[in-house]
């Protein structure tokens, strides 16, 4: 999510946000634009203007009108209203977007850390008055359009959010929200499951050893494997000791068991209440028909209550304080020997205040945020330490703001001198202040984030305002973010020193501050799995045998009701005749600068020139591969020309909206032996900064600095942190890049580029004690890739700016030096393919513009099994079988069967009876079919799993109505959403145009049962498949006995 809560956690997955940069407004900015018509020209009917004709006083349904706002420089009219008899809040948000967006938030403020808000989220989803059957909110993925679906806990609310781009689907949507959160049924086996229970290992085997399960307790688990995660937690808790910011909202694992069924129903009743909720919609549906539904589905059974739910303010300290946490040590670090962490945090003030927090923001960024920054400078470049410290920035995620900054990746003897650093660093910004030319880059960001338009703004505004509105602050104040720039460009005309005594009030001289330093106990998993062993001894001990027998009795009750198949006809649902037949085709024209293909696409991007360029790997020599993402990281960062990497670095903020090079493996549309290799160049600017955007991608292609080993150095060691702090998040990604690796040929480039392969590089690269002989690889890497006979282009801009974008990218691709000597491809089979599709049968190598892709013909895919034994207390598991391109007419049926696997079988197999977080199949466009599990208990039960899911699949044991559920799922996600800077983009990467999405949409929509049955049966079955096996996961004795798997 794009706002900050120290934990917020998620029905589909703990969404982390320690960020490791200061991100607060900045990124949160960066999603608050948007999407629809022509954003500079309304008509009379838009959203917008009829919105403005509410009056306050005005009643509708129910409801009063508070206030109507226009706020011009985001396209969209506030509406706040107030419901007559609970008191509920509600803010409306009427804007030209097709993409609505509900949601209802509650302030949920638990005092001890049983993780009661986040396990009753997740239980009111398992069926309602209304809608009594089991799960109806997974149930509902698979019944209706919708462009987003979740819940999430922070550490003070619990907040529900859909949106759909149609009406009728968000009318069921919202009643089947509306009777979760309000008529839940919350049932003592829906408890058990998603929370805790005890329960025989074996649940048909009354003498088989008694365990804990549930899906909070394993995901929380997995979530404190996370060292950044368990660092940021105890920061919050220790800051704010006095309520209930120091407890832990989503649940301490050792804590949860205290929870009782009875607690959780109380918790209900007192906080999920009209009078503590907070109701929120965007979009251009009308107002009246979400009042009068919410008012005759929900609020006109309620009464006003006056809930005690407020967050009184933490009282000050007099004196700072010391606190010293550990945690577990990190196999992947970039030095074993440096994996402390210290950190100092300051309590701010009241996040209610929206100047002065939009302030504080904006001084918080100055301080850390980029190499130009003061703690940058002192800190990072120090090298005493891998990367800041999980937790640095602004953080205004909670009832009063708070600002940290510290280090990561130190040695135990360098503590104390980071704090001294840190107090140093304070005074020097209050003896010295900022540059004007800092803080107009800083301007400049809010600027192009405002104009940048989202296909997500509904969401990103209703994360954007929760937390002020939850604590009865002014939702509308938040969004009025122009009144706030010229306010503070106004206090810095009138006081020069204003930020600086905004430093010397905020830090120098406030005692409200905390030191935490973590470190790593080499038993820290050892003591926690044996204190979860005394937990369970303890439980256990306690029971009586009429208890015991009933614990199996309920054990078999709950296999028995997940096993169950369930009556979903009470739920509402679109069919499949509400999908749109045709997709809207997107116009692209093909043009040239010089030599170089250019695509151009004309879209309302609201004053943004956004660009791109490929350039190819193919004549790149094998042994410089593995140094591609690297270089691709620090391009940008390493300086150019007459500019060090801090002029550069200032430049890119002043001049664009950020310029990046990522590397890219594209699959061929038709052919799985068939691949491109290249890297993207992305990058954009306000319409009059173009020229300065094209002169720094000339500057930094043509003269890129590759020198400077010691900025080299903290580039690598930042990477290298970073990536080993990545792996609890996204374990089951790196399951499936390696299950894939040896069953395509762009495999084994994928996992260098991304997979674990690309973890352990930068660990050893990190370890290097001379970075020289790296260096010298770039200029290398550089003279491959940027030569104008490998590149193609994209340009998305308004149409009347085509023309200048268009001469600006002539001049740039002549200022680019070309190479004299022609380079030979490294690979002899190449296969060009036309850039433009409507060229077709006629193109023939060398005619025209092309795409240059790599054919293997020789390669032979081949089984392997990997696992990576981490000291981690869960498992990701994935099984990836190769199967079809894109193209071919099996690959839809592939895709509905993925979603109907994972929707009719897995779902119930790996989460609601194994207890993994997740779990399920997908259908990627490598033409790979993949299974995978996160934060999964089990590993080999899970590949059991997958395998009896084909079985299942294979024997047909599913209804018309179920098919007709997975084409929805699917379109929803075919169909979502694509903002206008990336309209045009696949076709210009991927080769795929309209044309060839219309006919794999015409496939979807013709898959039947047979095809389904006939699918799973040629392409999944035993002897029918090559395919690849990964685990993540803790020791397994099993499978270090198994000669068969590779253990690393």
């Amino acid at each position: 999510m794009n706002y900050r809560p120290s934990s917020v956690y998620n029905r589909y997955r703990y969404v982390s946000t320690m960020f490791r940069q200061t991100t607060g407004l900045l990124k949160q900015l960066r999603y608050l634009s948007f999407v629809g018509q022509k954003p500079w020209r309304f008509n009379s009917s838009s959203a917008k203007e009829r919105a403005l004709l509410y009056k306050a006083g005005e009643k509708i349904h129910g409801f009063t009108v508070n206030q109507v706002t226009d706020v011009p420089d985001l396209f969209l009219t506030a509406v706040k209203l107030t419901h007559d008899n609970t008191g509920a809040r509600y803010l409306h948000v009427a804007r030209d977007d097709t993409n609505n967006l509900f949601s209802v938030q509650f302030r949920t403020t638990p005092m001890d850390s049983t993780g009661v808000p986040h396990i009753l989220e997740h239980t009111v989803l398992c069926g309602s008055e209304k809608y009594p059957c089991r799960d109806p909110f997974f149930k509902m993925l698979n019944r209706s359009l919708s462009t987003f679906m979740n819940a999430f806990t922070a550490s003070d609310y619990t907040m529900y959010p859909f949106s759909t781009q149609n009406g009728k689907d968000f009318q069921n949507l919202l009643s089947v929200y509306l009777d979760a959160v309000f008529f839940p049924c919350l049932r003592e086996l829906d408890f058990w499951q998603e929370g805790w229970r005890l329960e025989h290992e074996n649940p048909t085997d009354p003498n088989a050893p008694l365990v804990f399960k549930g899906v909070v307790f394993n995901e929380m688990k997995g979530s404190f494997t996370d060292n950044e995660r368990l660092y940021a937690q105890h920061l919050q808790n220790k800051l704010y000791p006095d309520h209930t910011y120091s407890v832990v909202s989503g649940g301490e694992p050792l804590d949860i068991p205290e929870l009782s069924w009875e607690q959780m129903k109380q918790f209900h009743a007192t906080h999920y209440h009209p009078s503590n909720a907070r109701f929120f919609t965007y979009g251009n549906l009308p107002l009246e028909q979400h009042l009068k539904q919410i008012q005759e589905e929900a609020l006109s059974r309620f009464q006003r209550t006056e809930p005690q739910t407020s967050v009184p303010p933490q009282t000050l300290w007099s004196n700072p304080r010391e606190h010293h946490v550990t945690c577990g040590p990190d196999s992947l670090a970039p030095d074993p020997s440096k994996q402390n962490t210290v950190c100092v945090s300051y309590l701010l003030g009241d996040i209610t205040d929206t100047f002065e927090a939009f302030t504080l923001n904006l001084l918080s960024s100055l301080m850390v945020t980029g190499p130009n920054s003061p703690f940058y400078k002192a800190l990072i470049e120090a090298k005493i330490g891998t990367d800041f410290s999980s937790t640095v920035g602004f953080d205004g995620s909670i009832k009063e703001a708070s600002f940290s900054v510290g280090l990561q990746g130190i040695a135990e003897q360098d503590i104390e001198t980071v704090k001294e650093i840190i107090f140093k660093t304070v005074n020097e910004i209050i003896a010295n202040g900022f540059e004007e030319e800092r803080i107009e880059a800083l301007l400049h960001k809010i600027e192009i984030q405002m104009k940048h338009q989202s296909t997500s703004f509904g969401l990103s505004l209703a994360c954007y305002i929760a937390t002020c509105w939850n604590h009865d602050g002014d939702p509308v104040e938040v969004l009025k973010i122009s009144d706030k720039v010229t306010r503070f460009r106004q206090c810095l005309q009138d006081n020069p020193h204003f930020l600086q005594e905004k430093v010397k009030l905020y830090f120098k001289d406030n005692p409200h501050r905390l030191t935490l330093s973590m470190s790593p106990d080499e038993s820290y998993f050892e003591k926690q799995a044996k204190a979860e062993e005394e937990k369970l001894k303890q439980k256990v001990s306690a029971l009586s045998e009429e208890d015991k027998k009933l614990i199996y009795e309920k054990g078999l009750q709950l296999m028995a009701a997940q096993s169950t198949t369930q009556d979903a006809s009470c739920l509402p649902a679109l069919k499949v005749s509400d999908i749109q037949p045709t997709i809207p085709f997107t116009p692209v024209e093909m043009g040239n600068a010089g030599d170089v293909p250019v695509q151009y696409c004309a879209q309302p991007t609201n004053g943004m020139v956004y660009f791109r360029a490929m350039c190819s790997l193919n004549t790149l020599p094998e042994d410089l591969k593995i140094y591609v993402p690297l270089f691709c990281d620090v391009i940008t960062k390493l300086g150019c020309g007459v500019m060090d990497y801090r002029q550069l670095s200032q430049q890119i903020e002043l001049k664009t909206g950020g310029m990046s090079v990522s590397p890219q493996i594209i699959p061929d549309a038709t052919d799985l032996d068939v691949y491109e290799q290249g890297v993207l160049l992305t990058s954009s600017s306000l319409e009059r900064n173009v020229p300065d955007m094209m002169r720094l991608w000339s500057e930094i292609i043509n003269t890129a600095c590759f020198d400077d080993e010691e900025r080299l150095r903290v580039l690598v060691m930042m990477s290298a942190q970073e990536l080993a702090n990545g792996i609890p998040d996204s374990g089951h990604t790196y399951a499936m890049i390696r299950a894939a690796r040896n069953l395509t040929p762009a495999g084994n480039l994928q996992e260098i580029f991304d997979g674990m392969d690309q973890v352990n590089i930068m660990k050893r690269i990190a370890e290097m004690s001379n970075l020289t002989p790296i260096l010298r690889k770039f200029p290398r890497i550089k003279k491959h890739l940027f030569n104008p006979e490998n590149m193609r282009c994209a340009v998305n801009a308004t149409p009347q700016m085509m023309s200048e974008a268009s001469l600006e990218v002539e001049k740039l691709m002549n200022l680019i030096a070309r190479k004299k000597k022609e380079r030979k491809h490294v690979r002899p089979n190449i296969i060009e393919k036309p850039l433009d599709p409507l060229v077709g049968s006629s193109f023939s190598p060398g005619s025209g513009p092309s795409r240059k892709l790599i054919s293997d013909p020789t390669f032979k895919p081949c089984q392997m099994k990997t696992y990576f034994q981490l000291p981690f207390p869960v498992n990701y598991v994935s099984e990836c079988i190769r199967a079809v391109p894109f193209a071919d007419q099996d690959y839809a049926s592939l895709q509905i069967l993925a979603r109907l696997m994972t929707a009719k079988f897995l779902h119930g197999e790996i989460r609601e009876k194994g207890g993994a977080y997740g779990g399920g199949a997908k259908m990627g466009q490598g033409g790979l079919f993949a299974f995978y599990s996160y934060r999964d208990p089990n590993s080999i039960a899970t590949l059991t799993a997958f395998r009896k899911g084909v079985e299942w699949a294979k024997a047909g044991k599913f209804t018309q109505q179920d098919i007709d559920e997975a084409k929805l799922s699917v379109f929803s996600a075919v169909d979502a959403p694509i903002a206008p800077s990336n309209k045009g983009i696949s076709q210009f990467l991927n080769g795929i145009p309209d044309e060839m999405k219309q006919k794999h949409r015409e496939q979807l929509f013709a898959v039947t049962h047979r095809s389904l049955v006939e699918v799973a049966d040629k392409y999944l079955g035993t002897g029918q498949r090559t395919c690849g096996l990964a685990i993540l996961g803790p020791p397994n004795e099993s499978i270090n006995k198994n000669p068969s798997w590779v253990v690393r």
